[in-house]
C-alpha cells in the first residue's frame, strides 16, 4: 500500500518538502505560486497536440498518448530533479483545477512511498484567493505616500525607512520598473500581470496592518503591469509627503542610478524620437545634440526641466491625494536620505 495522498486547500504548510507544479512551462511561467518548482508532465508542445487530438481525433485517442507522454515525463524528473529525495520526503503538487496531470503525479510519488498533498482546486483556485486577498487586504492598510519628482531617490528613501523599522511595499521592486519612459530594468523583463499580483499579495500577507505602510506614489500603471483597484484607491486617499531635492542633485542621482542608460545612447535615441509628438522641435533638437556630444549631465537636466517635471505636475494636478509636508532633501547622500528617513517615520508629521 503506497503513503497517503492528502487534500488540502492550503499551499504553505511547515511539513512540505516541495511545492511541485505540474503545469507546462508556458502556464509556470504566466504565472506561480512563490517558491514553486516546475516539473511538466506535458511541455508546451505536448499539451498543444494532446488537446489538438482530443478535439480532432477523440478523447480516447488522446488520453493514450497523453498518458504515456505522462508517464515518460515523471520517469525523467524522478530520475533528475528529485533524484536523492528522502523516504519522507513530502511534495505538494498542483496542476491547473487539480485534475489528471497532478493526480497522476501524486500516485506514482505515493507508491514510492513520498506521503503527498493535493492542492484542492490546482492553480486556479491559488488565483482566486489571490484576487480575493488582493482586494480585502489592501484596504485595510494605513498608507503613507513618499512623492516627488524624477530623480528624488524615492526608492532608496524607502530602503532607509525600512532599515529603521518601517513598512514598506516596494512597487516598482516587484513590477521590475521604475514608473518612467526611461524606468525598464535592462536585466530583469517586467512580470506578467498575473505574477506581479502574486507577488504583491505574498508580500501584503507579510505585512501587519496595525502599523503604517511606506509606498512611493504612483500611478496606476508602472510599465505594463496595473496596480490592483482596491490598493490604488487607498493610495489616492492616503497622505503623502513630497521630497523636494535640488534639480543639481537630481542630475547627479540620475547619472549615477541611470548609468545602464548612458552607457547605451541608443535607448536614449529612441526614447527621444518617440516623443518628437509631445514636444516641439526645438526641444527635442537641444536632447539630440546633448545625446551626440554625450553630454550627459545637460542632457539629464534638460529631460527633467522640460519633461519629467512637468509631466509630475500635471499626474499631481490630477489627483486628489491629500498632502501632509514638503520634506527638503540636500542630495541622494546615504546621511541625507537617513536623516529623512528618521523624520518620516515620525507620527507627528502625518496627523
Amino acid at each position: 500500500m503506497g503513503a497517503p495522498i492528502t487534500p488540502t486547500s492550503q499551499w504553505h504548510h511547515d511539513d512540505i518538502d516541495m511545492i511541485i507544479d505540474v503545469r507546462s512551462p508556458a502556464e509556470f511561467e504566466d504565472d506561480h505560486i512563490l517558491g514553486a518548482v516546475n516539473l511538466p508532465v506535458l511541455s508546451n508542445e505536448e499539451r498543444a497536440e494532446i488537446g489538438t487530438l482530443y478535439k480532432q481525433v477523440s478523447p480516447y485517442e488522446a488520453r493514450l498518448k497523453g498518458a504515456a507522454l505522462v508517464s515518460k515525463n515523471i520517469s525523467n524528473h524522478l530520475q533528475t530533479t528529485l533524484k536523492g529525495m528522502p523516504a519522507h520526503f513530502r511534495p505538494l503538487i498542483h496542476c491547473w483545477r487539480g485534475g489528471q496531470r497532478s493526480r497522476s503525479f501524486a500516485t506514482i510519488c505515493a507508491e514510492i512511498g513520498w506521503p503527498s498533498y493535493l492542492l484542492d482546486g490546482g492553480y486556479k483556485a491559488y488565483r482566486s484567493a489571490v484576487i480575493s486577498g488582493l482586494d480585502t487586504l489592501s484596504s485595510t492598510f494605513t498608507l503613507r505616500l513618499i512623492s516627488g519628482p524624477t530623480g528624488s531617490a524615492k526608492t532608496r528613501l524607502l530602503t532607509h525607512i525600512q532599515a529603521q523599522g518601517g513598512q514598506i511595499l516596494d512597487l516598482e521592486g516587484l513590477a521590475a520598473h521604475r514608473g518612467s519612459l526611461l524606468g525598464a530594468d535592462p536585466h530583469k523583463p517586467q512580470p506578467s500581470q498575473r505574477f506581479f499580483e502574486t507577488q504583491l499579495y505574498e508580500m501584503i500577507t507579510r505585512l501587519s496592518a496595525e502599523r503604517p505602510v511606506y509606498v512611493e506614489a504612483e500611478s496606476a500603471k508602472i510599465g505594463k503591469v496595473y496596480l490592483p483597484k482596491t490598493l490604488w484607491q487607498n493610495m489616492c486617499a492616503s497622505p503623502a509627503v513630497t521630497v523636494s531635492m535640488p534639480l543639481k542633485s537630481r542630475v547627479a542621482f540620475l547619472l549615477e542610478d541611470y548609468a545602464h542608460l548612458f552607457a547605451q545612447p541608443e535607448i536614449f535615441d529612441r526614447l527621444i524620437t518617440g516623443m518628437r509628438n509631445r514636444h516641439s522641435g526645438e526641444i527635442t533638437n537641444q536632447w539630440n545634440e546633448a545625446l551626440s556630444t554625450k553630454s550627459w549631465a545637460h542632457l539629464a537636466e534638460l529631460l527633467l526641466s522640460e519633461h519629467y517635471d512637468p509631466a509630475y505636475m500635471q499626474s499631481t494636478g490630477r489627483h486628489d491625494r491629500p498632502h501632509n509636508w514638503v520634506s527638503d532633501v540636500k542630495d541622494s547622500s546615504e546621511t541625507e536620505l537617513s536623516r529623512a528617513a528618521s523624520k518620516m517615520l515620525e507620527d507627528k508629521y502625518w496627523r
